[in-house]
């Protein structure tokens, strides 16, 4: 009675040794520890600018922002404006939502150099041709929106520090990579190198 073979097993993985790069063994190339240091180095610069990156795209995005704010509420108008056609109805109207809703209606009005206009705005539905709403008319004579508020400087002030902060981790990971892909081809040249000259002395020749 003959024996079956066993069922052969894909081979294992090799245990990955931690913090391999920073332990001495034969196979260690100085590709390897300079990859280690270089790793190193870029982990605490990033620790280092992080928080600075922070602050400063915090404060420099609230100071230009505060600026845009003061200048908008200096240069701008709000004025009163008149509906040149009615206004489209809700179709829920008196509802919540009707409430919230604004449609876009032409307007006339009067911009800073005292001359007639007409243009877009935003109001409620319902108003009839002939009615006065409130605008806000930037100094060119086009309707806008009102000038920032607190709330709005606040919210730009944290997307800016928070890209800050996505941003430098970011810049430190393609850093590395960079430096990986340095590593390799200068590993992989050295290893062409010495395959240069050791292939001749494998080669017999008949």
């Amino acid at each position: 009675m003959t024996r079956g073979t066993p069922p052969a097993h894909p081979p294992e993985d090799p245990p990955r040794v931690l913090l391999w790069r920073w332990r001495r063994n034969p196979l260690r190339r100085r590709s390897d520890l300079a990859q280690a240091w270089i790793g190193l180095g870029l982990l605490l610069a990033v620790l280092a600018a992080l928080p600075a990156a922070v602050l400063w795209a915090g404060h420099t995005a609230h100071r230009h922002h505060t600026a845009t704010a003061q200048k908008q509420k200096a240069d701008w108008r709000h004025t009163s404006a008149v509906l040149v056609r009615d206004a489209p109805r809700h179709p829920e109207p008196g509802s919540h939502e009707a409430r919230k809703t604004l449609y876009p209606a032409t307007v006339r009005f009067t911009d800073p150099r005292g001359q007639t206009r007409t243009a877009k705005a935003d109001v409620e539905p319902g108003l009839t041709a002939g009615s006065t709403v409130r605008v806000w008319v930037n100094a060119e004579g086009r309707i806008t929106g009102p000038p920032l508020t607190t709330e709005q400087i606040r919210d730009r002030v944290i997307g800016s520090a928070l890209l800050a902060a996505m941003a430098v981790p970011l810049l430190g990971a393609a850093a590395y990579g960079y430096a990986h892909r340095r590593l390799e081809r200068h590993n992989l040249a050295r290893w062409d190198t010495a395959w240069a000259e050791t292939a001749p002395r494998w080669t017999t020749s008949r």
